[in-house]
């Protein structure tokens, strides 16, 4: 399979339509299951970073300062993505950064994303929850670095969807979990109905069993969407 990007940003605030702006971003790109490559920077955007994100993150206001401009991060980071598509933990979080941080480099943002937290939804629904360093541990994966900075993040968000794609090989035999398949999976109902038929049938040619084993694993009350954060 070609890679996919795994992204994952730090911020000032939560969404740039309110004026927050990245502080860090990191992309790993994840080929086969494994990690082939990674891209990390602070970047610089002359935006004050609010002291409790500070105590979240450990990024200061200094190392901000150090950093190189934001527009060439972002040019650095839209060359190593290239077109492969994209994945992040909260990907309508970390697309509309990825878009409007591009959009202040001139750049273009036409990458595809797909969202690692729609997806356990579907897939482990029995999970206590569905924040990234919980489905880590669940999963008994490993923790890297530190957690909120952008590498760490991004690398647990690439060990998860590597699983998942694990899982879908070998719990719901679909021989290549492909990224076209993982978009048609996360827009699945997230509650048992007949949409699952038709999103697995769309997948496994049809297969009932599968359909029926799916509806039953996912049996479960679903939250809503609002209580998920990053």
């Amino acid at each position: 399979m070609p890679p996919i990007a795994v992204i994952d940003f730090e911020t000032t605030g939560v969404s740039p339509g309110q004026g927050a702006r990245a502080t860090e971003v990191a992309i790993v790109l994840l080929e086969g299951g494994q990690v082939v490559d990674r891209f990390q920077s602070l970047m610089k955007t002359g935006v004050w970073i609010p002291s409790f994100i500070t105590q979240l993150t450990g990024i200061t206001n200094a190392m901000v300062n150090a950093a190189p401009d934001a527009a060439q991060v972002m040019q650095d980071a839209a060359r190593f993505v290239g077109d492969a598509p994209m994945v992040a933990h909260n990907a309508s979080f970390d697309s509309k950064f990825w878009q409007a941080e591009l959009a202040l480099a001139g750049m273009p943002a036409p990458q595809p994303f797909a969202c690692t937290v729609l997806l356990s939804r579907r897939l482990y629904p029995e999970a206590p929850s569905h924040k990234l360093g919980t489905l880590v541990d669940y999963h008994g994966l490993p923790r890297t670095g530190q957690a909120h900075r952008a590498l760490a993040d991004a690398e647990m968000a690439a060990a998860l969807l590597a699983r998942m794609q694990h899982d879908l090989r070998t719990l719901w035999r679909v021989a290549e979990p492909s990224y076209a398949l993982l978009q048609t999976l996360q827009r699945c109902s997230a509650a048992p109905s007949p949409r699952w038929g038709r999103c697995w049938r769309s997948m496994r040619g049809s297969d009932p069993t599968c359909v029926q084993a799916m509806r039953q694993q996912n049996d479960y009350q679903i939250d809503s969407y609002q209580r998920f954060i990053h």
